[in-house]
């Protein structure tokens, strides 16, 4: 599958291009600036198999060229990176990881509209686009070994289920175990649990807090 993933330079969108990139997916890494993404995708081609099909260029070139789109900005970026891709995404998947976070980031912020990241994302680019939110409890630190397990399910809130299985599978090539957690309107939840893990990565001094779901 070829894979945009907006945000591409920062440490989440980077580390899951990589797995994926890893897994066999072609990987197009978008930033606001071409040569940035350009960068990025140079500096992880040296990292990988001469197998790995990787490109870097600017956020609208990657969504236009990509058959599913990710978003990985800071939430304060959300709404500007999607003004500018909103026509290019039409009839296209988009998988959304971004959190609001506050000033402190252990600390939850809510969006004055009282909705989630990812229901403001769906609002903003509108009904021809499937938008599913995913891997906002990920920590980036161990995403770049590809060795390492990473000690995390991944929460996958959507509103159609053969969406969400699309991103279970991209969760699976990554090695996590994604877990359907419901409709988009649950998304919330997830991106609160966020804070959570940073403040115990804090208070612990760890870097890689995650959640498991037991029972199944």
């Amino acid at each position: 599958m070829k894979i945009a993933i907006l945000g591409g330079t920062g440490n989440e969108g980077y580390g899951l291009g990589f797995r994926w990139a890893e897994a066999g997916h072609e990987i197009v890494i978008g930033s606001r600036l071409a040569e940035k993404g350009a960068q990025a995708a140079a500096d992880m081609l040296a990292k990988l198999p001469d197998t790995a099909r990787v490109s870097g260029t600017d956020n609208l070139t990657a969504t236009q060229e990509a058959e599913l789109v990710v978003l990985s900005v800071p939430y304060s970026a959300q709404e500007k990176t999607l003004a500018t891709v909103t026509e290019a995404l039409a009839g296209k998947l988009l998988v959304t990881v971004v959190v609001p976070l506050g000033e402190k980031a252990a600390r939850v912020w809510r969006p004055p509209s009282g909705l989630s990241a990812a229901e403001e994302a769906q609002q903003q680019v509108g009904d021809g686009v499937r938008v599913v939110a995913a891997f906002q409890n990920i920590s980036a630190h161990h995403l770049l070994d590809a060795d390492n397990d990473v000690d995390c399910d991944v929460l996958i809130c959507g509103d159609k289920g053969a969406d969400k299985d699309v991103v279970a599978q991209l969760c699976a090539d990554a090695g996590m175990r994604g877990v359907n957690a419901g409709p988009l309107q649950n998304a919330g939840v997830a991106e609160g649990l966020t804070s959570v893990l940073i403040g115990i990565n804090i208070r612990h001094k760890i870097k890689n807090a995650g959640i498991r779901i037991t029972g199944i």
